[in-house]
Order: structure tokens, then C-alpha cells, then sequence
């Protein structure tokens, strides 16, 4: 399962595990814990409320009625079905997942540095945070198409390791990183400001990342 999330307002409504499909309520959208333009101007209002109303709904509406048919299969011994469903899953859950951790590493009165025991965390891993910084930028801006850059906890080696994933594809679920930071670089989430210019977008949401969300899911993640 996930790493139970730390913020405030959408913790309760963040997704179960999607193996949980007999006698759960449906997946809902989770409210962001700050105004569709409280990022501005490193993120505008209209790209927020166009990736939050549409874009993470069209992923929660898609998870369940997937997960409906799912249970149908189940139910009948379908394995073809079941089968044949999982990519929707993987696209759908994915897109749940991934949004509803982006929302809570996002904040207007982010950017800077971590402090405590993530930072200790990133000079041990990385080096410097200047050097982290770079290698995550790095990698975002090299994700071909649409994907995410991550930073992600690996438990078994106690470490924290950089990773992209393409398209919706969940990080725990691809690689079993623990995910900390996410960075969405699917075109939706900043064409109508940066245009093509995938660079800027990365240099400018750097002054929004919620960096007590993400140690909190650090120390959280470390237990």
C-alpha cells in the first residue's frame, strides 16, 4: 500500500490500495489544500483548475468504472477480462495515485530548501541539494512524451533514489520506490503557460514544492 499522506484537508479522501474492490466506496477527487490560483504566478489558475477539475476527475471517473468491470470478471471467473483490464487500471490508478500525491507536494508558501533529516537524507545521496535539484530537473526534462520525475525512498537499501516513470504508470507499483516528490511532466500540466518549453515549467515549480509535505513522507515512509 501507499505511504499514508500528510496533508491536511485531502488526506481522508486519498485512493486505497486498488486491490480493496469488494465493499469500498468509489474513488473521489480530492480537494486541493489551497486555491486553483494560490500557485501563481509559477503556476496559473487556469492550468490548476483544468488539471485538478478535469484531468484528475476523467482518472477517478475512468478507476471506477474499471474497477466495476473488474469486479464483474471476478465475480464470473473472467481471467481474460480480468486480463485485458489490467492497462486501463494501471492508466487510471496510476493517474489517481500520481495527482493526489502532486497536489500535496505543491504549496504557496513552498519552494526554498528541506530541512532536518530529509536534507541530511539528500546531501548523503546526492551530494549537495544543488546537485539533487539538478539530477531530478534533469531527469523531468528528459522523460520522452508524457511521464513523471520522481524522488523516491528505497526502503530495503535506506536510500533515496531519483526515477522517471512514463505515462501514468504509479512509481511504487513500477519500480517500488516509496514515492516522496513528484513532478508531473505531462504536457496538460503546463502548456498553456510554458508552451512547449518544458525547461521553464521545471525551473519555476521549484518555488512551489511543498518541502514539509515531502519530509513528512520521508519520516513517515522511514518507520
Amino acid at each position: 500500500p501507499l505511504c499514508r499522506m500528510t496533508s491536511a484537508r485531502s488526506s481522508a479522501k486519498l485512493v486505497a490500495p486498488l486491490g480493496c474492490l469488494v465493499s469500498r466506496q468509489k474513488h473521489t477527487l480530492p480537494d486541493l489544500p489551497y486555491d486553483y490560483a494560490a500557485l501563481e504566478p509559477h503556476i496559473n489558475a487556469e492550468i490548476m483548475q483544468l488539471h485538478h477539475s478535469k484531468h484528475h476527475a476523467t482518472y477517478v471517473n475512468n478507476l471506477n468504472v474499471v474497477e466495476e468491470k473488474y469486479k464483474e470478471a471476478v465475480a464470473k471467473g473472467d481471467v481474460t477480462t480480468q486480463v485485458s483490464l489490467q492497462p486501463a487500471l494501471k492508466f487510471n490508478g496510476g493517474g489517481h495515485i500520481n495527482h493526489s500525491i502532486f497536489w500535496t507536494n505543491l504549496s504557496p508558501n513552498g519552494g526554498g530548501e528541506p530541512k532536518g533529516e530529509l536534507m541530511e537524507a539528500i546531501k548523503r545521496d546526492f551530494g549537495s541539494f544543488a546537485n539533487f535539484k539538478e539530477k531530478l530537473t534533469a531527469v523531468s526534462v528528459g522523460v520522452q512524451g508524457s511521464g513523471w520525475g520522481w524522488l523516491g525512498y528505497n526502503k530495503e537499501q535506506g536510500r533515496l533514489q531519483i526515477a522517471a516513470c512514463a505515462n501514468q504508470d504509479p512509481l511504487q507499483g513500477t519500480t517500488g520506490l516509496i514515492p516522496l516528490l513528484g513532478i508531473d511532466v505531462w504536457e496538460h500540466a503546463y502548456y498553456l503557460q510554458y508552451k512547449n518549453v518544458r525547461p521553464d515549467y521545471l525551473k519555476a515549480i521549484w518555488n512551489v514544492i511543498n518541502w514539509e509535505n515531502v519530509s513528512s513522507r520521508y519520516a513517515t515512509c522511514k518507520k
